[in-house]
């Protein structure tokens, strides 16, 4: 793994399951990360981490083996483990599959989600309402990907959170590097503006579409402007 930005993980618990808490703790980490923020490749040291985590080597083995049938990592022969990274034409399709999902559960949540939870949109996301984004980038990137988390939790359905999560390491990198790329801060933040009042007034059709658009321009940026990932 490289040194200049170390897995962030914490110590686990003792259980009956150390190899899911293993999993749960590694997959938090690698979806934490900026993997396309960066040119190098991220690999994993199974010594490092297990003593990062507090365990055996053992069920942080049996960890990333199963983050490797989920597509998380792969591993090399001679070489170890590495965080994947996707290319411009799978990117490109995982947004498709994650605004797809999102669409569906912006709709869902104008029927579900309480009033309160609807009005504490402004009061979550001030990042959306106040400044320029590019005068505090790093903090509306994340602001950016909490709110389409949050859009997912709001639709109240298990089955597009599960869906979601797996995608979300891929689409939470590629949404930060593209934040910082021409003009697509400033026009996300108006979109954004947008799909809160969209969801305020329960208006299902509009933020259904506003979502969708929304994901289908961050595709079509990444189309542009991706050549890097391949």
């Amino acid at each position: 793994m490289s040194n200049s930005e170390p897995l962030s993980v914490k110590p686990i618990v003792a259980s009956s399951s150390l190899r899911t808490l293993a999993y749960e703790a590694l997959k938090t980490a690698i979806t934490n990360m900026d993997i396309y923020g960066r040119p190098d490749e991220v690999r994993l040291d199974e010594r490092k981490l297990s003593q990062d985590l507090g365990v055996s080597r053992t069920p942080v083995r049996e960890a990333l083996t199963v983050l490797e049938q989920e597509g998380f990592v792969r591993s090399e022969a001679r070489r170890g483990v590495f965080v994947i990274k996707k290319n411009k034409r799978e990117i490109v399709s995982m947004i498709h599959a994650w605004t797809a999902l999102e669409s569906m559960a912006a709709r869902l949540a104008c029927a579900r989600a309480t009033d309160a939870q609807l009005r504490s949109l402004r009061e979550s996301f001030p990042e959306f309402f106040e400044g320029q984004p590019s005068e505090h980038i790093d903090e509306y990137s994340d602001a950016n990907i909490r709110f389409h988390q949050r859009i997912i939790a709001l639709g109240h359905c298990e089955a597009i959170a599960d869906l979601t999560s797996n995608l979300l390491m891929h689409v939470r990198g590629i949404r930060s590097t593209a934040l910082r790329q021409g003009d697509r801060a400033e026009r996300s933040i108006r979109e954004h503006v947008a799909i809160i009042s969209a969801l305020e007034a329960r208006d299902a059709d509009l933020a259904e579409r506003l979502v969708r658009e929304h994901g289908l321009g961050l595709a079509r940026h990444v189309d542009t402007y991706g050549d890097y990932l391949d």
